[in-house]
């Protein structure tokens, strides 16, 4: 600047105010979008799970609680245990890899809900942005959502044909042989994609082999405990059927669920219940119930701990 500069009041040129430099004041909005893209995110999907559980229960939910409910108590408390088997052994798992602290788990049922009412996996890209925005709780969270999310789908396509071929012996003769096609070539997509997974496992995940093994076991434990709960959960809703073919059932209702390439999902297990068990209309009530049921969980669930979480903009 000189001399006749100063005596006109010029302000003094900074170097990064030269022709060609960038404005750093018009790089800061986007520098806090993207420290708060996981919270916005988070607080989007949050919304989306409240309008998927509103269109459920009011489209044809509450038509399931018309029905006669069970009067056993230990009915709803195998059903308890049923339905937070995914966010409880999640919990297991990333409090083992990150020290989760007890306020994850509401993070994690959130998770299970988005996963079942909005798509799947919206579930898991939810709990990605709320780790993501508590980087104080882990750097770099990508990674391990990464690899659990494989290997729950890895143990569950495993587990689900492991059931198949424990269970189609004994009902072989009750299928068509579109419907045993159909069987074999959902088993061979869901192998497919597991082996594929695993071929190329060095390149697909981050954590090390034995931290890999335990997640795997830790998610098989769960498809086996979840089932077995469901099936006794039903044994005591329909106490005049054996428990020995809720059990089976409980198999063939994770097959179902699991398996691609079926369509009418809902309408298969039923169907495929009433042709083993027979009580036609008690049984379609007992699986509208339960359905029901599920709808009313996620709400409750979702005001506890999704609601203080928005309020407290953390979501």
């Amino acid at each position: 600047m000189t001399p006749r500069d100063r005596q006109r009041g010029a302000a003094p040129v900074d170097s990064a105010g030269e022709a060609g430099s960038p404005d750093l004041a018009g790089l800061i909005p986007l520098e806090r979008i993207r420290r708060r893209w996981p919270r916005m995110l988070g607080a989007l999907l949050s919304g989306l799970m409240v309008v998927a559980l509103v269109w459920e229960l009011f489209d044809h939910g509450f038509a399931g609680f018309e029905l006669a409910a069970p009067d056993s108590p230990w009915f709803y408390l195998f059903f308890a245990l049923a339905y937070l088997s995914p966010p409880l052994f999640d919990f297991i798992i990333f409090r083992r890899l990150w020290q989760l602290p007890f306020d994850g788990f509401g993070a994690l049922v959130r998770k299970r809900i988005a996963n079942d009412v909005v798509i799947g996996y919206s579930g898991d890209v939810f709990f990605y942005a709320w780790a993501r925005a508590r980087l104080k709780m882990v750097a770099a969270p990508f990674g391990a959502v990464k690899d659990v999310t494989i290997l729950s789908g890895i143990a569950g396509n495993i587990v689900t044909v492991a059931m198949l071929a424990t269970a189609l012996p004994f009902a072989f003769g009750l299928f068509t042989g579109a419907q045993l096609r159909m069987l074999a070539w959902s088993s061979a997509v869901a192998l497919g994609i597991s082996g594929v997974l695993l071929l190329f496992s060095r390149r697909v995940f981050s954590l090390t082999g034995p931290t890999l093994r335990w997640i795997f076991g830790v998610h098989c434990a769960r498809l086996v405990l979840g089932s077995l709960a469901f099936g006794i959960a039903s044994y005591f809703a329909m106490p005049g059927v054996s428990i020995r073919w809720w059990l089976f059932l409980a198999a063939g209702r994770l097959v179902v669920a699991r398996l691609p390439l079926l369509p009418n999902k809902d309408l298969l297990f039923a169907n495929f219940a009433i042709i083993f068990i027979g009580h036609g209309e008690a049984l379609s009530d007992l699986v509208a119930f339960i359905a029901t049921l599920t709808l009313v969980t996620h709400a409750v669930l979702m005001a506890a701990f999704g609601l203080p979480a928005l309020t407290r903009k953390e979501s």
